[in-house]
């Protein structure tokens, strides 16, 4: 569970019910029907003209990942589990390396170690797991293009359901209370616009830029370790080269394991 997408959500919810009953106005004005059909019906609409199917159809998956997060194995782990793969390759071969592949459950770490097993050279295994790399990087680049794009569009749907309120508005200017009413009806789709846009959608965006971030130096940390595992790097030169994908605090503890 990605906690820290709940407690913003929710705390940003809470920030504008509390923070407009502080100020005296009425929470439950956010409670219109109108104002949320124009603002996220607009925004799913504006999506879905921006978008390709093939992409809006991965907005579900997105979602999850923003809620649940991603699981990578742990900087530590992967040290050691390359640093104990380097004393079997000495000892076993490739053969080793192979068997320890097949054990392996995250599906990455499984084919990069298969290469290295088939006997591939530095050059192309290094070449293929950073296709794969950019690959996933242009993926995940227009997963959240969807969400900042979505930022950008809610706010000013946000001004067209002010507009439209404001010409309700206009059309009861002999009844004081309808108008005083239809303003604040109208105003209340400027909020949801720029809530939405700059409490949900943009950091949303964000998230999903750091999550990618998280998973490519993942990545790149295995894309090192099958190097120098295909070079024969000793477990001390493997312990070496991966430390540096690991902060300096981290390290320490590792020493102290």
């Amino acid at each position: 569970m990605e906690k820290s997408t709940i407690i913003g959500v929710v705390g940003g919810v809470l920030a504008v019910g509390v923070g407009m009953a502080l100020k005296g106005a009425d929470p439950h004005a956010l409670i219109n029907p109108a104002a949320f059909l124009i603002i996220i019906v607009g925004t799913m609409a504006a999506v879905f003209n921006a978008f390709p199917m093939n992409e809006i159809k991965k907005f579900p998956k997105l979602v999850k990942i923003l809620i649940t997060g991603k699981k990578f194995m742990p900087k530590q782990e992967v040290l050691e589990l390359f640093v104990s793969l380097a004393k079997t390759a000495k000892s076993e071969g490739v053969v080793g390396i192979e068997k320890c592949a097949n054990e392996i459950e995250d599906p990455f770490i499984r084919s990069s170690l298969t290469l290295v097993a088939d006997g591939f050279n530095a050059e192309f295994i290094n070449d293929v797991i950073e296709s794969e790399i950019k690959q996933m990087q242009e993926r995940h680049r227009a997963g959240a293009l969807i969400f900042s794009q979505s930022g950008m569009y809610a706010p000013t749907l946000g001004v067209l359901g002010a507009v439209i309120g404001l010409i309700a508005a206009l059309g009861n200017l002999s009844d004081i209370d309808k108008l005083g009413h239809s303003i604040a009806a109208a105003f209340i789709a400027t909020l949801l616009g720029i809530f939405t846009g700059y409490v949900l959608w943009h950091p949303f965006a964000n998230k999903l830029k750091q999550l990618s971030n998280q998973e490519v130096e993942f990545k790149k940390m295995v894309l090192e370790g099958a190097l120098a595992l295909q070079e024969g790097a000793s477990s001390i030169a493997m312990e070496a080269r991966l430390q540096s994908f690991i902060p300096l605090s981290e390290r320490q503890s590792l020493r102290d394991k």
